[in-house]
């Protein structure tokens, strides 16, 4: 299975259940791992860093990325960033299933973005389900924030810091909790 393949997999949300779809995880996990390993673990300036997410999300990022390492990812191929996006210290991407950022996101010190769930039953575990996850444009989100498989986050929202985001939010909405629940809206 190519990683195209893989990707196309994910796209249509379906599960990785067979050896094949495994195979692609572990070598990219490996890859990801190496790369994550040289950005995390000396200086980089800006401008390394994004040569250094360029390889790992294996495209060119803009040169109006900003990120503060470590960052951390256990795929790195599905990661999607606009332009003026800034990733604070000790997010973690979990992106088998596809992370996208608006242009303008702007995300706070060690948020997770996890695309992928188990099966419930003891006999499916082993099997994940990704789903995508969407940021529109100009999306605020708070530190220690977790956003889950699925959700899309309409543009100009604020995930409040701490919240776990089951479900999608609309633009202009804040949200705060476990589970994430409008807080508030932003007024324009």
């Amino acid at each position: 299975m190519t990683l195209q393949e893989f990707l196309e997999l994910a796209r249509e949300r379906r599960p990785f259940d067979t050896e094949e779809t495994q195979h692609v995880l572990d070598a990219m996990s490996d890859e990801a791992r190496r790369i994550t390993c040289e950005l995390n673990n000396t200086y980089h300036t800006q401008e390394e860093i994004r040569a250094l997410l360029s390889q790992l999300f294996g495209r060119k990022v803009s040169p109006t990325l900003r990120v503060f390492p470590p960052f951390y990812t256990d795929f790195g191929k599905n990661i999607h960033v606009g332009e003026h996006v800034f990733i604070n210290a000790c997010c973690h991407f979990q992106d088998q299933g596809g992370v996208t950022l608006g242009d303008g996101c702007f995300i706070g010190h060690d948020v997770v973005f996890a695309t992928l769930d188990h099966g419930l039953a003891p006999e499916k575990r082993h099997i994940t389900y990704p789903a995508p996850i969407v940021l529109g444009r100009n999306v605020w989100v708070g530190s220690h924030a977790t956003i889950l498989r699925g959700v899309t986050v309409g543009d100009n929202a604020v995930i409040a810091a701490g919240a776990v985001v089951t479900k999608d939010v609309a633009a202009d909405t804040i949200v705060g909790g476990v589970p994430a629940r409008v807080i508030g809206h932003i007024d324009k």
